[in-house]
Parts: structure tokens; sequence; C-alpha cells
């Protein structure tokens, strides 16, 4: 259960991220925040507007363009103590920090037989869109998931930005934190103090009994865009939004799917070898023969994202192409 506090206050995703951050500096000295752009600009996204201001240049620390190096900087500190809170700009450029992110942060526990922690948290922005082309708009939260050691968070709603970031951050593992940038200016009621969402607990946005749609980050917007059209048609769809990707909630999509018979997940990223391939093979595994249709997965075309808004919008799933994928399964 996510923890509850009474007092709520109106804020978009973004602002969310960085009330959360500011918190958990205030309450724990050894919470920093770096990144390129993080202190004197405030961050390409302004989520560490002001934090520099507030806490100085030792705990808000601009870097030189080099995520292999910000990163490697990153697991030394957390293994002296520290709690680095890292920003990747784009998650284009994770790749850049593989060796740093998943030869050391995520398998030091484990090499170390236990004795050694890494509580990093990489926070990096995902989501195609027009004018980011093929380097600075990317969808590759999949590719994280085979990497024991590491755990993936994706908030859609300022509530949730809070409290799987206050959760990450007071992890011992290294975490990714992947941020839609189609929600960074969503708004949304988030509990004040000490509000934490645990890692692996995925959320049910809306209930059905004909279909079950698993989904995340800003994918979640139009799949219950689509299933409002689906409601007009007599289709009641059940929506799952994991917010976690490492580990899946793996239980609450089993229930969903064990209800409605029918699965499809629906992703920004490609769907060979990315998270839709995972999750169909986990309800394929487990509840094949109560299936009543194939599970259908809808993704991002395998090709890398291009500038032209026109060619952004074939390329990845929209709201009418989910609708009709989904009458397509229940028509199955």
């Amino acid at each position: 259960m996510d923890s509850v506090t009474e007092k709520t206050k109106e804020m978009r995703l973004q602002e969310a991220l960085r009330e959360t951050l500011r918190y958990e500096m205030a309450r724990d000295p050894r919470v920093f925040v770096m990144g390129e752009d993080v202190a004197l600009f405030g961050g390409a996204y302004g989520v560490t507007r002001g934090l520099m201001q507030e806490f100085g240049e030792s705990r808000v620390r601009d870097t030189p363009i080099s995520e292999a190096a910000l990163v490697g900087l990153a697991v030394g500190a957390a293994i002296n103590g520290m709690r680095p809170v890292v920003e990747i700009q784009f998650c284009d450029l994770l790749p850049l920090c593989m060796d740093q992110l998943v030869t050391h942060a995520a398998r030091y526990h484990y090499m170390t037989g236990g004795r050694i922690s890494v509580p990093i948290v990489i926070r990096n922005k995902f989501g195609t869109r027009p004018g980011g082309g093929p380097s600075h708009s990317s969808c590759n939260h999949g590719a994280f998931i085979p990497f024991p050691g590491l755990k993936i968070i994706c908030p859609t709603t300022p509530a949730d930005a809070k409290g799987l970031l206050l959760s990450a951050i007071r992890d011992p593992n290294p975490v990714l934190c992947f941020e839609s940038h189609h929600l960074y200016g969503v708004k949304g009621a988030v509990p004040e103090g000490d509000y934490t969402v645990p890692i692996g607990k995925a959320a049910l946005r809306r209930q059905g009994k004909d279909l079950t749609i698993v989904t995340c980050g800003g994918m979640v917007l139009k799949v219950d865009a689509a299933a409002e059209k689906l409601r007009e048609k007599g289709v009641e769809t059940e929506i799952i939004d994991l917010r976690s990707l490492a580990p899946i909630d793996t239980e609450t999509i089993l229930a969903s799917v064990g209800k409605t018979k029918r699965a499809m997940i629906v992703d920004e990223g490609p769907v060979i070898g990315g998270l839709t391939a995972e999750i169909a093979a986990i309800i394929q595994e487990n509840l094949f023969s109560d299936l009543k249709a194939p599970v259908i997965r809808v993704g991002a075309a395998p090709i890398p994202p291009p500038h032209s808004g026109p060619l952004v919008e074939a390329m990845v799933p929209g709201v009418a192409r989910i609708e009709a994928e989904a009458l397509r399964v229940i028509g199955a």
C-alpha cells in the first residue's frame, strides 16, 4: 500500500519531482544532485530550478558533458556513504554510461557479498517528440529490464512522482527513474510530508471486465482516452499502469488478466525485445489456457525516432490505433 497523508497540494509532475528533491535534501545531508546544467540553469526541464540557491554548489553540482564520468563519480560517492541523484538529460545518452551503471553500480552489492550498497538514483527523460530526432527522443526503458541489481521506476502522476522518487532515493540499490516528457506538465494532488510509493507495485487506473491493457509513462493518457471511446462502444477496459518496470508487479497483471481473459500491452518503445515482450511472456506462461484471445502488443515502429511531427505521430501508438487494436482483441 502507498503511504497516506491527509494534506495535499496541487502541482505539476515536474514540480512534484523538485519538491521531493528539496524535501529529502533537507532531511538527509547525504543526498546531493549532480548532472549537466542542474545547478545554475536549473536542469533542462526545470526540475532542479532553485535547489542550488537553497542548498549550495556542494550539493547541487554541474558536471562536464560526460555521462560516463558523472555516473562513475556517483558510484564512488554512493559506495562511500553518499546518496547521489544524477540527472541524465535524455535516455538516449544512457548507453554512454552502461559500464558504470550495469557492470559496477548494479553488481557491487553481489560482488561484495552484500557488504557494499550503491544507493544511486538516475533520473532521465524518455518519450518520442517532434524535433527530438534519433538522438534526443528515444524510448529505451525496456532495454534495462534484464540487468539484475537495477530497479526501474516510471511515474505517471504527480503523486507517484513524489512517492516513487522518495522511495528510490532511500533504496539501497541503484534506481533508474524514467520520466516521460509528455507528463511533466500534468497536474494533480500531491500528498505533503513523508509520502512514499513502493517500488514494484502497479496502479489500477481503470476497472473493467472485457480487456486488460498494461502500459506505462505517457501511454497511460492515450490508453485512457482510447478506453473512453471503447466504453461508448460497450467495451469495459481495465488499465494497469506499471509504475515500476523492475521489478514488475506480476501479481496485479495476472489478477486482472485472469478476470478479463484478454490482454493487450501498449508501450511507446518498440515491441521487439522490449517491455511488451516481457509482459506478454509472463501472461502467456501463467494464463495461456484461460485466455479467450492471443495477447496483443502495441508499440512504436522499429525505426529511429524521426524529427518530423507527422512521422512521429505515425511511428508511436495513438488513441485511434489503440482503440482499433483493442477491438481486434475483443473480436478475436
